[in-house]
């Protein structure tokens, strides 16, 4: 999957999880702030990024703000896929 892939399908996850597409334009905003995302989200979130890629984050692993940008977290996936 090359980085253009990856970014379409995590900004689709993230569009599904906030329920708003408006999530697509703030790509180095913090989501929490912004109220695309709260902890359960971000819950669903990290399932979606398991069930999407493959790839297992867990809650403890990562401080929130390593994960509160769409650009960070998907420097993130791309950091274990």
């Amino acid at each position: 999957m090359d980085d253009n892939e990856l970014s379409d399908r995590m900004m689709d996850l993230l569009e599904d999880v906030s329920g708003d597409p408006a999530v697509r334009d703030h790509m180095d905003d913090d989501l929490f702030e912004l109220g695309f995302l709260d902890s359960m989200a971000a819950i669903e979130l990290l399932v979606g990024i398991e069930d999407e890629f493959g790839v297992s984050i867990a809650p403890t692993e990562v401080e929130r703000s390593a994960m509160n940008t769409p650009a960070k977290i998907i420097a993130q996936v791309q950091k274990r896929l």
